[in-house]
């Protein structure tokens, strides 16, 4: 036969239970912090700090002189994980290469960076541009002409954000 082991009976366990301890130590904490400043913001009114390396919307920069960056070397294509960019080339008059077809789709995207780390040129640039949003899923498979415009809207911001982050770079 073997002999189950019971736990012995102890009668301070007991008077903690029959006196509701932990639910005056819960009650103890939550009264203190109950009358502390609130932490809460209210977002659309005030904002929270964002980091300088934070990644939002993308973003296709230009030249000085309004030409567009993008050489159409593909090597964001290739290094972007998700498969979210579709870039399409044609060779210009002058010789050049150009994009014909620059398209991100932000619903597969997971704004790793890369894009934006493999360019050599800084065609593209993910923005700190976090409030955007899409109502169907059309509206968030962004096109040249659309990331273009994005990029000539806040191109002062784009190149401070550059040139702050460049000694890290």
């Amino acid at each position: 036969m073997s002999a189950t082991a019971v736990a012995p009976f102890s009668l301070k366990d007991f008077l903690k239970s029959f006196l509701l301890v932990e639910l005056f130590k819960g009650m103890a904490l939550t009264g203190r912090y109950a009358f502390r400043p609130k932490v809460t913001l209210q977002y659309p009114e005030e904002k929270t700090p964002l980091s300088p390396r934070f990644r939002g919307l993308h973003a296709q920069r230009r030249y000085e002189d309004g030409e567009e960056r993008c050489i159409a070397c593909k090597l964001c294509e290739a290094v972007c994980p998700a498969m979210a960019i579709t870039i399409e080339a044609a060779e210009r008059d002058d010789g050049t290469r150009r994009t014909t077809r620059y398209d991100i789709d932000l619903t597969k995207c997971i704004f790793c960076g890369f894009c934006e780390e493999a360019c050599p040129v800084d065609a593209i640039v993910e923005t700190h541009i976090l409030e955007y949003h899409g109502e169907k899923r059309g509206d968030l498979y962004f096109t040249k002409e659309m990331l273009l415009a994005v990029g000539d809207r806040y191109e002062k911001e784009i190149a401070a954000a550059r040139a702050a982050d460049a000694p890290y770079r």
